[in-house]
């Protein structure tokens, strides 16, 4: 965390710009107290665009128009649970009823993607996940895409259910991505488990 520190600072004080702002870099864990954690989804990389991450995997500030990959969740949830979805693309609201949206790392150069792989932020989001597999109490890990799951390989699935498809990118979703059923898969386990069901119906505004 030092080193990453050190070349988070460098990369500000040669003038980059770097995504998202450094008050939310970690507001995944802010929103979702590792007690409250029932669902964790794994992302890779926040956006790198101007004004849409917040620190939320898949998720964009209010005002910015959903990513396409996320307008491919939002098709599933509909063809999953029958929810319409929202016309924006922050899923606080996720977050707040204990889904974890953690992405495997944490920042980013405005305009360039994946430029802070390799940094430190692995190490720090892989001792997460391990905390999140070693609670007591059941959690569905939801892994989309190849990496995700590389990186969450370890998770106990005697204890946890572990939900694997392709990434809901439009370059994979339809090989495996709709269809899959992640959403009523996740509340029928935590259910069983007298965990509570998540609502991912989004307020309407």
């Amino acid at each position: 965390m030092a080193e990453l520190k050190r070349f988070l600072l460098a990369e500000k004080n040669t003038g980059k710009v770097i995504y998202p702002k450094g008050s939310e870099w970690f507001a995944a864990l802010d929103a979702t107290p590792l007690e409250n954690v029932r669902v964790l989804i794994l992302g890779q990389d926040p956006y790198h665009g101007e004004g849409q991450a917040h620190g939320l995997c898949f998720s964009v500030q209010h005002g910015v128009r959903p990513p396409p990959s996320l307008i491919n969740i939002y098709k599933e949830i509909k063809a999953d649970l029958g929810f319409n979805p929202p016309n924006y693309g922050n899923l606080k609201s996720w977050a707040e009823q204990g889904v974890l949206l953690l992405n495997s790392v944490l920042t980013v150069e405005a305009g360039k993607a994946a430029s802070h792989q390799g940094r430190g932020w692995e190490r720090f989001t892989d001792a997460i996940i391990q905390l999140v597999n070693d609670q007591p109490n059941p959690v569905v890990f939801i892994l989309w895409g190849s990496y995700a799951q590389k990186k969450a390989a370890f998770v106990d699935q005697s204890k946890h259910l572990v939900l694997k498809s392709v990434h809901p990118s439009p370059l994979s979703a339809h090989n495996g991505f709709f269809g899959s059923k992640p959403f009523s898969q996740a509340n029928m386990f935590l259910k069983s488990k007298d965990r509570g069901e998540i609502d991912w119906r989004l307020p309407p505004t």
